[in-house]
């Protein structure tokens, strides 16, 4: 008989169906036994009678998850045994024969709570058993939904699916590369792909003329909540024939609209999803991923203050610093004590301290208050905006400095005083990244986002820019409530422009076609201007159904050290298997 699922039984009163699946629960009434059969579309009550013999005496014998399969008759319950708290609550199905499809043991994790009893550590290693969660099968589903309206979104627009290499070469992307040995070439090593990048620049000169694929990339880079450890996927896309961002961006934000409202069902802050260029929202939220569900916006007080006598702020104006603050709603109730844990956060992004006023009753009160004068506390509530209850918070410090540390605090004040609406999506789009910027550690020029992208200007802003750090470049990321779900930009399709590029960091022109040697060379056959992006589904996903932790919305993740604790990954390989591939592991500190 085919097996019928827990959602289509409401349906059968009166038929004979089988169902099939795990006992979720099991009571024993004495005359009745009561199971509760869980498959992947709900649960179905199951009522054993002493009459059917055989059945009764296997569910006398049956636990918690083994596998079982019931024929039998389904039939409305009883008025007041109807239970309104799950959508098979007004049937049962009367059992005629009960068979034991397979036994289980005790499980080492709780698949009927939210997870949180188990622990993630042991939740991964037993993840097969986790995914039994109703939660679990949930995200699976749903994930596969997305999937579906993405596919149909780029079908319809004479997209192009195509799938490129995962043994490819290694290039700098910005991260660390997972290296594969060739066994037949020995000395050598394919690297798996940071992002697709070449490849789909490739397609376009190879006569593509709309490119994409949901595709896996592999990044050497530390786990956080809202980036995996080693694998994601995206979706890849390219444009032939585009020489502005402006027409990647209007092609594909229908679709990001379309999966916050039809597929998520959140309500968009704005059908406008406003352009903010990457130096303004760094001076006003501190972040080039900035969460707009909120305001609290940085104000600039370095003029207001310019002749201060408050020695915080005057030396760091001297030394040609900032000074900015930020308006914090409500902020004059917060105690000391959670002051003072604003202020270690503040520390930990660079900050010295963190000065303040609170508002209350008509009154300024402050440690600093006294070091302002009259006028300089006048033009600081004028300029924040500050009323009674409210507290004003500074950042003083390299520019740089102050805007990191207020934009932590912004996203930190927001998440005390629940300013993040959960079921609201803000959007926006950080354009005009600058092309290069000053690296931290060594304080020498690299690129900003990736060498692969069109300065703004082309070759001649390289030549004629002498202070390179303001050349700008023609790249975009799409923010989705703080994170950043999609990064693109205007490629550059000039060997000439992608020679400058790389001279102004010191790379001659051997390193770049021993680099990109393929792509350096098809550009010469005739690339047309082209231009696209690519979404972190992952990430993406996690906010869309309101998760706080990527790996809840991976089927098989990692933890956050890299390891499967699932496959015990990564292993140890034999001595054989290293010689086959010219290897030799130096296991020493």
């Amino acid at each position: 008989m085919t097996r019928t699922l827990a959602a289509e039984t409401t349906g059968k009163i009166g038929q004979t169906v089988t169902l099939s699946g795990w006992v979720n629960s099991r009571r024993d009434h004495g005359g009745l036994i009561f199971i509760d059969l869980r498959d992947h579309t709900g649960v179905t009550q199951l009522v054993i009678n002493p009459e059917s013999a055989d059945a009764f005496s296997l569910a006398e014998s049956l636990r918690d998850e083994y596998v079982v399969s019931a024929t039998g008759t389904v039939k409305e319950r009883d008025e007041n045994l109807k239970n309104p708290n799950i959508p098979t609550g007004t049937i049962e199905l009367v059992v005629d024969q009960l068979i034991l499809l397979n036994k289980s043991e005790p499980l080492p994790v709780n698949v009927h709570d939210d997870g949180q009893q188990s622990g993630e550590e042991l939740r991964l290693k037993y993840r097969y058993l986790d995914l039994r969660r109703p939660k679990m099968q949930q995200r699976l589903r749903q994930r596969a939904a997305m999937y579906r309206h993405i596919h149909q979104y780029m079908d319809e627009r004479d997209f192009v699916e195509v799938t490129t290499p995962i043994l490819a070469n290694s290039s700098p992307e910005g991260a660390r590369d997972f290296l594969v040995p060739a066994r037949l070439h020995p000395g050598k090593f394919y690297a798996l792909p940071q992002a697709p990048q070449q490849f789909k620049q490739l397609l376009m000169v190879g006569g593509v003329p709309r490119y994409y694929q949901i595709a896996a990339a592999f990044r050497d880079e530390d786990a956080r909540a809202d980036r995996l450890y080693g694998e994601f996927y995206q979706l890849d896309l390219e444009m032939a024939f585009v020489d502005d961002g402006e027409t990647v961006r209007q092609t594909v934000e229908p679709l990001i609209k379309q999966l916050v409202d039809d597929f998520a069902g959140k309500q968009l802050l704005s059908e406008d999803v406003p352009r903010i260029p990457y130096r303004q929202a760094m001076e006003e939220y501190g972040s080039d991923k900035p969460d707009l569900r909120f305001d609290m916006k940085l104000v600039e007080l370095s003029d207001e203050l310019a002749n201060t006598e408050f020695g915080v702020f005057k030396n760091t104006l001297a030394n040609g610093g900032a000074v900015k603050a930020i308006r914090v709603q409500g902020g004059a109730g917060l105690s000391r004590s959670q002051i003072d844990s604003f202020t270690e956060i503040a520390k930990s992004e660079g900050a010295g301290g963190l000065a303040y006023l609170t508002y209350e009753n008509g009154e300024v009160k402050s440690p600093i208050a006294k070091f302002l004068s009259p006028d300089e506390l006048h033009a600081i509530q004028q300029k924040t905006g500050a009323t009674d209850g409210d507290a004003v918070f500074f950042g003083a410090d390299r520019r740089e400095v102050v805007n990191k540390v207020l934009g932590r605090l912004r996203s930190e004040f927001a998440d005390h005083f629940n300013l993040k609406d959960p079921n609201t999506i803000a959007l926006a789009w950080i354009v005009d990244f600058p092309f290069y910027e000053l690296d931290e550690k060594s304080g020498k020029l690299d690129f900003g986002h990736n060498p692969f992208s069109m300065p703004r200007g082309g070759a001649e802003a390289i030549d004629s820019t002498e202070n390179k750090l303001e050349i700008l470049a023609d790249q975009y990321d799409m923010v989705m409530n703080g994170y950043e779900i999609c990064s693109g930009g205007v490629r550059n399709h000039s060997p000439e422009t992608l020679y400058k590029v790389f001279s102004v960091l010191g790379y001659d022109e051997a390193y770049v076609n021993e680099k990109f040697g393929a792509m350096i060379n098809a550009f010469k056959f005739g690339a047309p201007p082209h231009a696209g992006c690519a979404f972190g589904i992952d990430r993406m996903f996690m906010e869309l159904v309101g998760e706080d932790n990527i790996r809840e919305v991976v089927a098989f993740p990692k933890n956050g050290s890299g390891v499967d604790a699932m496959m015990s990954s990564p292993s140890v390989v034999d001595d054989a298997q290293l010689k086959d591939l010219s290897l030799i592991v130096n296991t020493e500190e």
